[in-house]
């Protein structure tokens, strides 16, 4: 069985810390290499972790959370190694031993300011949507506490966006990670939107860090990217195109499906979309199969709703209850926004463009990159954007992707959708206990959003990872959190 960051977690709770580490030993000797790896998107933010670029730290294995999630979704120890709740607050035991790369020691009090600026930010984390956190230390343990009961705190805790940091990453006006996490790789250079470097941490808490360390190239272009596993310019190669897929050698390519779902949000605030009924009508006019079958070239799945088989409780959806009627689109104008970060969504646009003018509308698109564009869609410049978003990224938990974009004060909300019945149903939701009747919440909060007509599912997505064939360990994370880890190695 190979190890896993989780599995070694799960392994240090019973073995010394000699046995974890032999675990790795063989490996370690076997290569000395580093692993190179092509991304798609560069950073937005110089790499803070308030951002979505804490996801890059996370699968380079160099910032970590208190808390991993397993395939389920359910909280393991990582930072911190146990926890309790007691009414509105959760008690977390802190790691001994840890240290972070910038040689300072991991304390209770670190993890209170890695937490408390998260908490205080603006924007917030989307993980943190709606949730007023203090956070208070005392000896070994910190206290979280939310102003209602929260089910699922320590899934919360395992967002990337809550890594804990050095106290010297939070000195500037922005949180800087280079030398300041705990995990198997240091940061240890970051070349604007270009290129990043990390080096093993012989130090890691965990054990032995096979690779010598990690070089980062970042390649919006999928075409591109894809071209530097033929060449050998890199090992690994994240979210290949579907159209590039075909062109590598099928024991290069490791598909799955993934919790994420390429979505038509439609801006309910201004424009033509204001109207429900203009709503329905491009509902209606959507053909999502021949996006699947054309621009996916089958690899993908249709969507029924919001969440898709990578998530299988949600077969049990009910689906939209209280459709609008459609009225005529008569000519009607609409901007269409997207990326080219993306391959297959500049694709998509243009498939969208037709079929809803040939149902009557007239249709303007707006394609750039995503750093490009981002602000104006959740500014509400677009009548339409086509987004493909992960929908349990954060908690392993759909409610927190659900209130970040279709909640009235959602720091995501690019359909600008302000609607009480949404509100209230994801209210419920984030309250319910986590099992089936959180899940049957969810479902009810998300028949609640399709029936605003807010958003229009088209497909979800699978994972297209790129593998040289002498990668050995490299992760396939359809949560997008691992990618290169403590056994990742070149053979």
């Amino acid at each position: 069985m190979s190890v896993t960051r989780r599995s070694l977690i799960s392994a240090a709770a019973v073995l010394p810390a000699g046995a974890v580490a032999a675990c790795f030993a063989a490996e370690a000797e076997d290569s000395d290499g580093r692993v190179r790896i092509a991304m798609m998107q560069p950073p937005r933010s110089g790499l803070t972790p308030l951002s979505d670029d804490a996801f890059k730290l996370s699968r380079w294995s160099t910032a970590e959370t208190l808390v991993v999630l397993d395939g389920d979704g359910t909280a393991l120890p990582a930072l911190a190694t146990d926890w309790t709740q007691d009414g509105t607050g959760w008690t977390f035991t802190i790691r001994e031993g840890v240290k972070f790369h910038d040689g300072t020691g991991l304390t209770a009090e670190t993890v209170v300011n890695s937490l408390t600026v998260a908490s205080q930010a603006a924007p917030k984390p989307r993980i943190l949507d709606g949730i007023d956190l203090t956070v208070v230390a005392e000896g070994n343990t910190v206290t979280v506490s939310s102003a209602e009961p929260d089910p699922i705190m320590p899934e919360r805790l395992s967002s990337p966006q809550l890594s804990i940091l050095a106290a010297k990453a939070y000195e500037g006006d922005v949180v800087d990670p280079v030398g300041a996490g705990t995990g198997a790789f240091v940061l240890t250079a970051v070349n604007g939107t270009t290129s990043a470097s990390l080096d093993r941490n012989d130090e890691w808490w965990g054990g032995e860090v096979a690779a010598a360390g990690i070089n980062v190239v970042f390649v919006p272009d999928g075409t591109a990217r894809a071209g530097r596993l033929r060449s050998g310019e890199s090992d690994i190669v994240e979210a290949v195109p579907v159209s590039q897929a075909g062109l590598l050698d099928e024991d290069q390519i490791t598909e799955v499906p993934m919790p994420r779902t390429c979505t038509f949000y439609l801006n309910c605030e201004s424009g033509p979309f204001a109207d429900p009924a203009l709503r329905a009508a491009a509902r209606e006019a959507i053909d999502a199969q021949e996006l699947v079958d054309g621009v996916y070239e089958g690899r993908a799945d249709l969507a029924e709703g919001l969440l898709g088989p990578a998530i299988p409780w949600a077969e049990r959806r009910a689906g939209r209850t209280e459709p609008a009627d459609a009225g005529p689109a008569d000519g009607t104008a609409i901007t269409i926004g997207t990326f080219t970060d993306r391959a297959e969504l500049p694709e998509v646009a243009q498939v969208l463009q037709q079929q809803l003018e040939d149902a009557g509308f007239t249709v303007e698109l707006d394609i750039r990159e995503y750093a490009n564009i981002e602000s104006d869609a959740l500014g509400g410049a677009f009548d339409a954007f086509i987004l493909s978003r992960a929908t349990v990224l954060d908690s392993g938990d759909p409610v927190a992707y659900m209130y970040s974009d279709f909640a009235s004060d959602g720091s995501f909300n690019i359909a600008q959708l302000a609607d009480d019945t949404v509100d209230e149903a994801l209210r419920v939701a984030a309250a319910t206990p986590t099992g089936d009747e959180r899940r049957a919440a969810v479902l009810e909060a998300e028949t609640a959003i399709l029936n605003t007509d807010g958003a229009v599912p088209l497909l979800h997505e699978r994972v297209i990872q790129g593998d040289a064939t002498n990668v050995v360990g490299s992760a396939k994370d359809p949560r997008e959190r691992e990618l290169v880890t403590a056994e990742t190695r070149i053979a």
